[in-house]
């Protein structure tokens, strides 16, 4: 999971017209979105070849609708398998913003509350030496204030870092810990299967899987999406590539890492099927057992915590990071993996947004490329790379 938000000092190259004015601030001529359209497809191609990322794909909301989507370049540069919209990648921490979700319809069916101590609901403590255990809660793990580091490891183990609720530190390890207190709630664990993973930690299967597909994926028609490879994803999917645009060699996971990672990082998605879960944010419908009441909805993308040291005021709600900008609130999140970088935003008040995959180490580059095009040349000011670089 190697998920981070970089900051620099840098010019980027000219897209004529950028996704960031138009998809986010969702002009209402039609000409302007057709010559987005025309623009991408006429610059993606030669954006993803001087990055060294073989493939992307994108999807564009317009008015809380599938506006657009399209693939470019190859899910496999060994291959040379072409990449089409319904190629499935790995949304990386894109994950999280969708297990958000989830908590915040058991939170609405009564399974949980956002302010009770995580460690109400379970006798297994996550952590064994450190009382302030007892103050972590969902809100804190869903707005990254839990005081958790990102991952643990030998080098570093797992620790609470500040007094959970005190301030913003970006938390793999917490969303792990909240999918374990979810499990032992509302899933099952297969004690038979289980696997090591960072410093000797033991963590068995679960049917984590079945239940995301159940009462969020398939409800949403999110139907090329899940965390266990389905039979047919080998000739649906797009490998990860490594800086030099070379298939980095890929596991199939298994249910013991999506034990592990799924809530975290272990989605596997299209962006048009991560476009239909970001149109239930932006324009909510009927409230039944799988989608979230319009209360809830709001309070899911209402600011919990400032996040200091950025060029722009970005706050983190639950589940999503909101970039203030001068034209209105961008809700929005990014993702990478090992050969993988993603980005979803929206403008909620304007009903639109896009979601962007690649298949890439370098593919934080493209999408910056296409979020700015020229916007940032004449302005020598640093603003936030929404899409993670390494």
């Amino acid at each position: 999971m190697l998920r981070r938000v970089f900051l620099k000092k840098t010019g980027r190259a000219s897209v004529g017209a950028s996704l960031f004015p138009l998809a986010i601030y969702a002009q209402r001529d039609v000409d302007a979105w057709d010559h987005m359209v025309a623009d991408i497809e006429r610059q993606l191609p030669r954006l993803l070849m001087e990055a060294a990322v073989p493939g992307g794909s994108i999807a564009v909301i317009r008015d809380a609708k599938l506006f657009w989507r399209r693939g470019f370049g190859v899910a496999n540069a060994t291959s040379g398998r072409r990449v089409d919209p319904d190629t499935v990648f790995e949304a990386a921490s894109m994950s999280k913003p969708v297990f958000a979700y989830l908590v915040m319809k058991l939170c609405e069916k009564g399974v949980l509350d956002l302010d009770i101590p995580l460690t109400k609901y379970t006798p297994e403590r996550y952590i064994s030496n450190d009382p302030r255990l007892d103050l972590i809660t969902a809100r804190r793990i869903l707005s990254h204030t839990s005081g958790f580091q990102d991952w643990r490891s030998t080098k570093d183990p797992i620790g609470i870092h500040f007094t959970p609720g005190e301030k913003f530190m970006y938390s793999g390890e917490g969303y792990s810990y909240l999918q374990l207190v979810v499990t032992r709630l509302i899933g099952h664990v297969n004690q038979n299967d289980c696997a090591k993973y960072e410093a000797g930690l033991r963590v068995c299967g679960t049917d984590f899987d079945t239940y995301m597909k159940t009462n969020l994926l398939v409800p949403f028609d999110m139907k090329s999406s899940g965390y266990l490879w389905p039979p047919d994803f080998n000739r649906r999917r797009a490998l990860p590539h490594d800086s030099k645009g070379k298939p980095i060699p890929k596991s199939e996971p298994t249910p013991p890492d999506v034990a592990r990672y799924g809530a975290a990082g272990g989605l596997l998605t299209t962006p048009s099927d991560y476009a239909r879960f970001m149109i239930q944010i932006m324009a909510p419908g009927r409230v039944d057992a799988f989608h979230l009441s319009r209360a809830s909805v709001k309070q899911m993308i209402q600011p919990q915590v400032k996040v200091s040291d950025m060029p722009l005021p970005v706050s983190w709600a639950l589940g999503w990071r909101i970039l203030h900008a001068k034209n209105g609130d961008i809700v929005s999140h990014d993702g990478g993996d090992s050969g993988f970088r993603t980005f979803g935003g929206m403008s909620v008040a304007r009903k639109s947004g896009f979601v962007i995959m690649t298949n890439g180490n370098n593919g934080g580059t493209v999408i910056n490329k296409l979020l700015y095009g020229e916007m940032l040349q004449p302005t020598g000011v640093a603003l936030p790379e929404l899409a993670s670089s390494q």
